[in-house]
């Protein structure tokens, strides 16, 4: 594939667990003062790691409120779980966070990522059917169309064409589906893995007839990698790294050494 020509940005996850609102609020409107491209949450009703039953905030609801306290920054879930909403009524939200999130500019900042689901824990307390991950990726690939279609349908219509992040790297299905409905691909894993899956990537899209550099190729990255790592991944066609960041501290230091990265890539 030829070389993506688009600049490096840089996310950061703000995980919305073990800390108030404030804390996280906080961190989101730091994040956009130091620069940072995408401010994602995640879709989950419990935490991660730490304390199983520690503090935690829903996604959606959220980032509406985080469309009101920035102005700059792209917002997002890193993603939202496709099982707990009706697609109608997620695009529906989607279309009204992109329009609270328009507010200075006139044009939306919202980013709708989306998964298949793998957090079993969330499934059985609120009360969603597991089922299987084959099933639930079958969902993911009949619903999309859905979002797509009610998308099409609102009055008032979404400001701009809502950014679609599918993540996840499964070969027979999830990356079909990210060839067929995303604009930006969000991976995970080393070098190796993601510089494997990327030219699975581009396969799909040739199946189909799309021009794989439409899809923005997406990772995350952790302090443990360093910005050699993203070096590397920059190299085999990464343009969107995301650091993630948990409470109560929030440390911004490593999203600090990757925006400096950024702006001498995009120099």
């Amino acid at each position: 594939m030829t070389a993506d020509p688009r600049p490096v940005r840089i996310g950061i996850q703000i995980q919305p667990q073990h800390a108030q609102y404030p804390a996280i609020r906080a961190a989101a409107a730091r994040a956009e003062e130091m620069g940072a491209d995408i401010a994602f949450n995640w879709d989950h009703f419990y935490p991660l790691y730490g304390d199983p039953e520690g503090l935690h905030f829903e996604a959606w609801t959220m980032l509406a409120a985080w469309a009101e306290a920035t102005s700059r920054i792209e917002i997002g879930a890193l993603v939202s779980c496709n099982s707990y909403r009706n697609p109608e009524l997620l695009a529906d939200m989607a279309r009204t966070v992109d329009h609270v999130s328009a507010h200075d500019t006139g044009t939306g900042r919202l980013v709708l990522g989306i998964g298949s689901g793998w957090f079993e824990k969330d499934y059985d307390e609120y009360g969603y059917e597991f089922g299987t991950a084959g099933g639930r990726l079958n969902k993911l690939r009949d619903d999309l169309p859905r979002i797509e279609s009610r998308l099409a349908k609102l009055n008032p219509a979404p400001t701009r064409h809502i950014p679609v992040l599918i993540g996840g790297g499964g070969e027979q299905k999830t990356l079909r589906i990210v060839a067929k409905h995303a604009d930006i691909w969000h991976s995970f894993g080393d070098v190796e893995t993601f510089t494997r899956k990327s030219g699975i990537l581009d396969e799909r899209c040739a199946e189909i007839g799309r021009d794989p550099l439409e899809i923005e190729r997406s990772v995350g990255i952790e302090p443990k990698d360093g910005t050699e790592t993203a070096d590397a991944l920059h190299a085999a066609g990464g343009r969107l790294f995301t650091v993630g960041v948990g409470g109560p501290d929030y440390d911004m230091g490593f999203l600090a050494d990757v925006i400096a990265w950024r702006d001498a890539k995009n120099a």
